[in-house]
């Protein structure tokens, strides 16, 4: 959809459709408790910078910005499958969501002082060439303290599917090597890394020493990420999601991602809010399903 035809959701002063990154149209959101970008391409976050902090999204800066491309770093969002898709070595990672533009559907402006935008993406031909499924998603993203984002899944069809989905946060850290996670002590985790196994997280936090791509099952905590020296404490309070996915790099992986830099591996977190795995979503015909993940960042004490 052209800029022009968005205007009648553009509210004054708080919300403005603009080309961003490669021409691609991104809704800019300003609101007296933080500054966003929203890019209709993947309905994709790609920015939320509270005042007095730094920007709390990272964003590669090999990113590619280009139609049928996945934007690298944000808030990328992960449907109907996560990870490669089973049997199929050709469909794109992590399903169509994120390569795909949205529909606007409504923004608003609350009485707080937030502002909220609606996007949507309904089931076609080209989804169902590569998932033969009837749905509608809509994703809405709410700008104010906190960046609230929650997902919902409809099938609008006669069958019932399973799903996976996830909220692929990439958080800006100081330096991964100084960062610990809690909440999701004595969780069972599916290691991705040099081969699938499954282990049991004990009691001690997460701590990062090499490269990490663990999927946490049948867990709905509240994580907090303890970014020491980036001087903050990020939490992500979720509901509707059973899994939790945390994911860095690290030297080896970064350097074979054509849309990562080698070096940026330091300074990102993947704290990812998911039903993937043994907790997909199986949705029965008619019904919705909805995940949401809230995030803050406080300052160290």
């Amino acid at each position: 959809m052209a800029i022009t035809d968005l205007s009648r959701f553009a509210i004054p002063g708080v919300l403005k459709f603009e080309p961003g990154e490669g021409g691609l149209t991104r809704a800019a959101i300003t609101t007296p408790q933080a500054d966003a970008h929203v890019y209709l391409h993947g309905a994709h976050v790609t920015h939320f910078h509270p005042p007095n902090q730094a920007p709390l999204l990272f964003m590669s800066g090999q990113s590619q910005f280009a139609v049928g491309k996945p934007i690298r770093g944000g808030v990328p969002i992960c449907f109907p499958w996560f990870g490669p898709k089973q049997g199929d070595n050709a469909a794109p990672a992590h399903g169509f969501a994120r390569l795909r533009e949205w529909s606007v559907e409504s923004s608003a402006k609350a009485d707080d002082g937030s502002a909220q935008l609606v996007l949507s993406l309904s089931s076609d031909d080209a989804t169902r060439s590569a998932w033969p499924h009837e749905f509608r998603a809509t994703f809405t993203v709410t700008i104010g303290s906190e960046l609230r984002m929650s997902l919902e899944v409809r099938n609008t069809g006669r069958e019932a599917f399973t799903f996976e989905e996830a909220l692929h946060t990439y958080f800006s850290v100081g330096d991964i090597r100084q960062v610990s996670i809690e909440g999701l002590e004595a969780s069972e985790y599916i290691d991705k890394v040099g081969g699938v196994t499954r282990r049991n997280q004990g009691p001690q936090p997460i701590t990062f020493t090499a490269e990490t791509d663990r999927v946490y099952l049948h867990n709905k905590a509240t994580t907090v990420g303890h970014d020491v020296a980036g001087g903050r404490n990020i939490a992500v309070a979720k509901s509707g999601s059973d899994a939790t996915v945390v994911w860095n790099p690290w030297i080896a992986k970064s350097k074979a991602m054509p849309d990562f830099g080698d070096d940026e591996w330091p300074g990102m977190l993947c704290i990812e809010t998911c039903n993937v795995a043994d907790c997909a979503v199986r949705l029965e015909a008619g019904k919705a399903s909805t995940m949401t993940a809230v995030i803050s960042a406080t300052a160290r004490r």
